[in-house]
């Protein structure tokens, strides 16, 4: 029987459309399950949504839905992009999902009989964007010290789950399995920062009563269950677990994969998978994750030629922010996919512009992937017929290619492993870079000009397409879909991955198939209009952001001035532009009690039928004026200057009213 091997992403939290940075981790997650299916593994890959709490409960007030409305449509989005990157996840949770919210609820009352949860009062600093509290010593300046945002005072009735009870335990867990906090850096700041500290670690709040939208804690319904208490539960509830049972009487599906193999997160939310979810996990009586893994972040940088630019935050506001499926409408999913895995360093945070992944995609995909399969693929149709030859002895620099080849076979499995996984990728194209090497070396072209190495030709060519099929197999877990594609042009299966071990593989004469095309060069031009559009964007988005300065304004007036100014609404039923005159529409406005004809000055910002049947604001008592030599009983209100926004009225508004 396989062994089984079960891994996670965190749950997407459903509030808004995922940004690269959030893609990337879905993306490595699903590099290692097709690594280790490739290896032989029976994988279960799950991943989902986090749909609850008070930011998801205002975000759907601020929109004029339901909660549940409104997670349904970012949890469409989320798995939208995540199949769009052809990720192999075998399960998507969502903690909305009926059996999760039943089992939660069991959880939680099971943790109160138990003695590990109790009620009491929370006050503190709270983070609306992370669902966090902090204590006074942990807020940084007056904001949240993982986010950075401003943090508001909370007191709030709450229930508690003593966590200092499992901490010496939880402590002894990791002293003894080295390696279920990784990368080792993540680990000491646990440690360091929030176990071993003055005070000892604080308990945990479980519940909320400021806010509804949660599951509610069926026997005290004015609490709803604290958003980490439900969120990290879905590992487990993915797999059906049933909070009436012990572990042994469990599901066998359950009891296959659990425990979990892996929990590949960010960075950010370590705390809350190596030090509260082991906890919860011990209360639970249930085995401990083998690994916690922390990724680093993408950091957006300045586009420079060179790629090079400055790290900045990326936000709406500055127009950075990249999405993972826009990317690959320029770079293609295996395009977006690469550099997503080769870009990131193991414990450090990755930088991503349009500039670097242009330079990732032209050098690495185009040029020594793409032109290698093309120049040998070629080379073999003309010199053998497209007929894989057989290799013929071994000569310089024969070795040395298998060298490579063998020895960039036992990194990659290392590094793989290890979950170094852009290391692996260099790995494998440091191979690629000495097959491009070797045609230099091995010179084809001159070779085929003389008859009496026609054997020498066919090992050099055959040589090349062995360390293709080898690269193939090794970057599956990168680009499965171009990695099907040079399979169809060597016109035989791969093999497996223990294939890759051995040099020789490919059978002689074997047929190829036909050419195609895998990469296509990105020309700069098409990133550089990208790049400009997204400036663009980007000063237009600080402009509307800005500070608006308070104008000098007009003399102070009594309310019998204003009283003097009669405004009306109306509706227009009728517009059309003003000949001659490109600023001016003349419109056909009804006050209910009469008609009348208003000329204004906004043909730049409205089409005339645009208009036609929006209710507006007209000062109804403006002495008539005579424009480009039509008369004007009135005026519109509208706001602005360089962009002129006219008020619109709601539908249902009479028409005539006086506005006050």
């Amino acid at each position: 029987m396989n062994e089984k091997f079960y891994l996670t992403t965190a749950i997407a939290y459903a509030s808004r459309k995922p940004h690269f940075g959030n893609t990337y981790e879905v993306i490595m997650a699903d590099a290692v399950a097709r690594y280790k299916r490739l290896r032989g593994c029976d994988v279960f890959f799950c991943t989902g949504t986090d749909e609850h709490g008070q930011k998801i409960e205002n975000l759907a007030i601020e929109a004029g839905i339901s909660p549940k409305s409104y997670v349904d449509g970012v949890a469409a989005e989320i798995r939208g992009i995540w199949d769009k990157m052809n990720t192999t996840y075998d399960y998507f949770i969502r903690t909305t999902d009926d059996y999760h919210e039943a089992a939660v609820q069991k959880i939680f009352k099971k943790f109160y009989e138990q003695g590990d949860i109790y009620k009491g009062y929370y006050e503190g600093w709270y983070c609306t964007p992370c669902e966090s509290f902090f204590t006074e010593t942990q807020v940084v300046d007056g904001k949240c010290p993982d986010c950075g945002r401003p943090v508001k005072q909370a007191r709030e009735e709450a229930y508690f789950f003593k966590m200092s009870n499992y901490v010496d335990k939880l402590l002894a867990h990791i002293d003894s399995n080295p390696e279920f906090i990784q990368p080792e850096s993540r680990k000491k700041e646990m440690i360091n920062n929030f176990l071993r500290v003055e005070g000892g670690l604080q308990d945990l709040c479980v519940s909320r009563t400021s806010f509804k939208w949660g599951i509610p804690v069926d026997f005290d319904p004015r609490h709803v269950t604290y958003v980490w208490l439900d969120a990290l539960t879905n590992y487990i509830t993915a797999l059906g677990y049933d909070p009436d049972k012990t572990y042994e009487e469990q599901s066998e599906h359950f009891k296959k994969y659990w425990p979990c193999d892996v929990h590949i997160i960010g960075k950010d939310i370590l705390r809350f998978h190596t030090i509260y979810w082991p906890i919860f996990l011990m209360a639970l009586g249930l085995p401990l994750p083998k690994k916690v893994f922390g990724h680093p972040w993408f950091n957006a940088a300045e586009e420079k030629k060179g790629g090079q630019g400055d790290e900045v935050k990326m936000s709406k506001s500055r127009g950075n922010v990249i999405y993972a499926d826009e990317l690959a409408e320029t770079f293609g999913v295996d395009g977006v996919r690469y550099f997503a895995l080769s870009e990131m360093p193991y414990d450090q945070d990755g930088r991503i512009c349009y500039t670097n992944v242009l330079l990732r995609y032209n050098t690495d995909l185009a040029n020594n992937l793409g032109n290698l399969v093309s120049r040998t693929h070629a080379m073999t149709l003309k010199y053998f017929g497209g007929v894989i030859p057989a290799p013929a002895g071994e000569e310089e620099p024969d070795g040395d290619l298998k060298a490579t080849v063998a020895s960039a076979v036992a990194q990659y499995e290392k590094l793989m492993d290890e979950y170094r996984i852009a290391d692996a990728a260099d790995a494998v194209f440091n191979m690629l870079r000495r097959a491009n090497k070797y045609i230099d070396e091995t010179m084809p072209w001159a070779l085929a000009k003389d008859e009496s190495r026609k054997a020498r030709l066919g090992t050099v060519l055959y040589n090349l397409l062995e360390c293709i099929r080898t690269a193939a197999v090794l970057l599956t877990p990168f680009i499965p879909e171009t990695v099907e594609k040079i399979a169809a042009q060597l016109g035989t299966a791969l093999g497996d991955y223990e294939s890759t071990k051995t040099f020789g593989v490919l059978s002689a004469g074997t047929t190829l198939g036909a050419a195609a095309p895998l990469f296509a060069r990105v020309d700069e031009k098409v990133v550089d209009e990208i790049i400009k559009k997204r400036e663009e964007a980007a000063l237009a988005a600080e402009k509307a952001n800005a500070p608006v300065e308070k104008p000098e304004g007009c003399a102070l007036i009594g309310i019998e001035d204003f009283m003097n100014v009669e405004l009306r609404t109306a509706k227009v039923v009728a517009c059309e532009k003003v000949p001659k005159a490109k600023k001016l529409l003349k419109l056909q406005i009804d006050l209910g009690y009469e008609q009348r004809q208003v000329v204004s000055g906004i043909a730049k910002f409205y089409e005339p039928e645009a208009l036609i049947g929006k209710k507006i604001i007209v000062v109804a008592n403006l002495k008539p004026a005579t424009l480009c030599g039509i008369e004007s009983q009135g005026m519109i209100l509208a706001s602005g200057e360089e962009q002129v926004r006219v008020v619109f009225l709601d539908p249902e508004t009479p028409l005539g009213e006086r506005v006050r």
